[in-house]
């Protein structure tokens, strides 16, 4: 079987779901369910991978600091995903869509019948006009959290693995910046933004940079090496900027946004 041409990943990481002051940022949670329940009254398959658990955890807690020892990122992490589907589940249901939780940690990928039986999930969910939304289980899966090399990288790897197990056509990675620069934007105000990518060599990895927010556990380096498993798989990829969620209508429509990598390789 191909891809799905009218499936979509779509990622949104902590950086996008939390303000600059680190808390819950309510209208972007709005404009988030908003942009994909209108997506998929179009006709559309939306899976939505989300971080954000630790930190929005964090709040509900009021935590002074963001939490530093395993035990109490993942007890904010427990915390955090009751919040983060009572906030989805809200906002969606205002637009009149049924939401799903999905809690995934690496072996779920791994083992084969884990993977069937997930597969099945998905594929009934999608059926039914359920909009999956998707996360690492932090609570559990430590690995993730206390490695310095970040296996999923704040779900941007996890997005792509999604991607591929659904057989989605695309997949869109929301970020803290506008896409892949030449240099860092932050430190050169005149960087370029490079618009679209046929293939990823270490050249290219080489520009990419670290986590662009505390809050978050990713960088585009994590992105980027998303982007390449799939396209490796035949799935478009787009990063582009999370403050503008109504740039998924471009994507759609195959507009320029962000920087788009090919799968068509």
């Amino acid at each position: 079987m191909g891809l799905h041409k009218n499936r979509i990943v779509v990622k949104v990481g902590t950086t996008s779901l939390t303000n600059k002051v680190g808390k819950n940022n309510l209208r972007s949670f709005d404009q988030f369910a908003q942009v994909l329940a209108d997506i998929q009254n179009l006709g559309y398959e939306l899976i939505l991978v989300s971080s954000g658990a630790i930190a929005i955890g964090a709040n509900k807690l009021q935590l002074e600091a963001f939490p530093q020892s395993l035990r109490m990122k993942q007890a904010a992490a427990a915390v955090g995903q009751c919040t983060i589907m009572m906030l989805y589940d809200k906002f969606f249901r205002d637009y009149g869509k049924p939401v799903a939780q999905i809690l995934l940690n690496d072996e779920d990928l791994k083992v084969d019948e884990k993977k069937v039986n997930l597969t099945n999930t998905f594929e009934s969910l999608l059926e039914i006009g359920v909009i999956p939304i998707v996360n690492e289980n932090d609570s559990i899966n430590y690995t993730e959290i206390e490695s310095a090399d970040q296996l999923f990288g704040d779900n941007d790897m996890l997005s792509a693995l999604v991607a591929s197990l659904c057989q989605a056509k695309k997949l869109v990675i929301f970020s803290d910046i506008d896409g892949l620069y030449e240099q860092d934007p932050r430190i050169n105000a005149e960087a370029q933004l490079i618009d679209q990518v046929s293939s990823i060599d270490s050249e290219l990895e080489a520009l990419a940079t670290g986590a662009g927010s505390k809050r978050g556990r990713g960088g585009m380096i994590t992105k980027l090496r998303a982007a390449k498993y799939a396209m490796e798989r035949g799935i478009d990829t787009v990063i582009t900027n999370g403050n503008n969620p109504q740039s998924l209508y471009k994507v759609i429509n195959d507009e320029g946004v962000g920087t788009f990598f090919s799968g068509e390789c």
